[in-house]
């Protein structure tokens, strides 16, 4: 069967997710590089943004239309799960992540990955106004984790492939980090969840080199 072509940069949460999901499933794909709102990707996503995916002259935008398709299209273990309850859990939560986990820590994050303060220094400012929106979603992210080991319960599901690429780049900064590795909910999901070959196969470059 023709192999999917991934069209996105590596360091975008929401290309990972995507690229976690196929690995998760067995699904042969290519990785074409490119970034958001360039003609390759304007020639598939209306919106501009990552990931797109192309298979032979099928074309598909939006990480979670492209799992889908993926997890009926090619065998391997399913991604949607039977249980009614786990699936519907499942995606409320990669739902929440995208819409509100991401969104409300972005601003956050993008501080650290692209400082704005003189000479390339990070701004304490802009640090300090985000912050409380980020430590709310940590806290939302560990309270919802108590007394399972993934979000959705027993399983490694959707969820956590929305929620993983997402919480790999807040374990790196240092409030969050902070926050993070003394949860002691998310601590134990993040050491469940790294172990995994799809976190491993899927880690980006660091978020400097897209400025070259």
């Amino acid at each position: 069967m023709t192999r999917l072509e991934i069209l996105g940069i590596p360091q975008s949460t929401f290309v990972r997710t995507t690229r976690i999901a196929l690995e998760e499933k067995g699904v042969p794909y290519d990785l074409t590089i490119a970034r958001p709102q360039s003609p390759e990707i304007l020639s598939v996503h209306p919106f501009g943004k990552v990931p797109a995916m192309r298979h032979g002259d099928f074309e598909l935008f939006e990480s979670r239309a492209i799992i889908a398709y993926a997890d009926r299209v090619f065998d391997g273990p399913k991604l949607a799960p039977e249980d009614p309850r786990i699936a519907a859990a499942a995606e409320q939560w990669a739902s929440a992540i995208a819409m509100s986990v991401f969104p409300n820590s972005f601003p956050y994050m993008r501080e650290f990955a692209f400082p704005s303060g003189p000479d390339g220094a990070f701004d304490t400012a802009v640090i300090a106004a985000h912050w409380p929106a980020a430590r709310a979603n940590i806290a939302i992210l560990d309270a919802a984790l108590d007394g399972k080991p993934y979000l959705a319960g027993a399983s490694f599901t959707l969820a956590d492939m929305y929620a993983l690429p997402v919480l790999a780049y807040l374990s790196g900064f240092p409030q969050s980090g902070a926050m993070m590795r003394d949860s002691e909910n998310l601590s134990g999901y993040m050491t469940r969840c790294t172990a995994r070959p799809s976190f491993g196969a899927t880690v980006p470059p660091p978020m400097n080199q897209l400025r070259n």
